[in-house]
């Protein structure tokens, strides 16, 4: 299956939302007004200038003439949104062993065009080859019907063919020395794991920076995280945290300013890309003795 590179609904909807809401804001209406002639509330209007409900185009064509806004162009730019927001994104087949709070993660991981990644335990989904993605998801589902590894291991999989597309975003991870010495899956796993992880870090398309053991303490020693930036303007970017029963988006700026900064010194204090190579190659011989 292909995936779109419109970044799924839940970013279409973003984007459609923040256009309405500067529209509105031209227009000098306020939410309460808006709602009249879609015959609902001031809250619905708040929701869907969030991006957090589907649309109907009828809808989206009424608080445009409300607007005033009358430019066919513009107004079918936005139809044409409405109509991909409420497409359904690449990952829905696999919807019944998806949890919603990732499904979020998913649109914005086809949208974005940078990823920074700190991760501590486990190398980061994108990186995974399909032994080592199992293994992981099995620590995970170790009471799961092997049908319901099978296909998270498949989404996993699929979700790798972002790397390959002509836009990949590009994607820069700093990775915990533990991470390529904790043999999930087994000695043989992580050793494929890691030689996999070599051959990524000579792609142009991929950063990987090493942080050595010998580094002590740093910068984003409360745990892991992403951020995402997204080639569009209507997006600021979004930070991502994963727990244990689900994930945290912040995308307020102070707080998306201070991870950013605690990435920026984590790219600092991390085992420079250039001896990224070297580190692997060694891991790669501790593994084969």
């Amino acid at each position: 299956m292909s995936q779109g590179q419109g970044g799924g609904s839940t970013v279409r909807r973003m984007q459609l939302g923040a256009r309405l809401r500067a529209l509105r804001r031209a227009a000098g209406i306020s939410r309460e007004e808006a709602a009249h002639p879609l015959r609902g509330s001031e809250s619905k209007i708040s929701r869907m200038e969030l991006g957090r409900v589907g649309f109907k185009e009828r809808d989206i064509a009424d608080l445009l003439t409300l607007y005033g806004v009358q430019d066919e162009e513009v107004r079918r730019e936005l139809l044409d949104f409405a109509r991909e927001a409420n497409a359904p994104s690449w990952w829905q087949p696999y919807g019944d062993v998806l949890d919603t709070w990732f499904q979020t993660y998913l649109d914005f991981e086809q949208a974005a065009e940078l990823i920074r990644t700190y991760e501590v335990q486990f190398v980061p989904g994108l990186l995974q080859t399909e032994a080592y993605a199992r293994a992981v998801i099995s620590l995970g589902l170790h009471r799961s019907a092997p049908a319901e590894v099978d296909r998270r291991t498949s989404l996993r999989m699929e979700r790798k063919q972002l790397l390959a597309r002509p836009d990949a975003p590009k994607l820069w991870v700093v990775l915990d020395e533990a991470v390529l010495h904790r043999p999930i899956g087994g000695r043989a796993v992580l050793r494929e794991q890691v030689a996999a992880l070599l051959e990524l870090s000579e792609s142009p398309g991929v950063q990987l920076q090493v942080m050595p053991f010998s580094s002590g303490g740093h910068a984003a020693a409360g745990g892991a995280f992403s951020i995402l930036r997204f080639p569009y303007q209507e997006l600021s970017d979004v930070v991502y945290v994963e727990h244990l029963t689900g994930g945290l988006y912040v995308d307020k700026r102070e707080e998306v300013d201070r991870y950013s900064a605690a990435i920026g010194r984590l790219f600092i204090e991390a085992a420079p890309l250039s001896e990224t190579p070297a580190i692997l190659t060694r891991v790669l011989a501790e593994l084969d003795d």
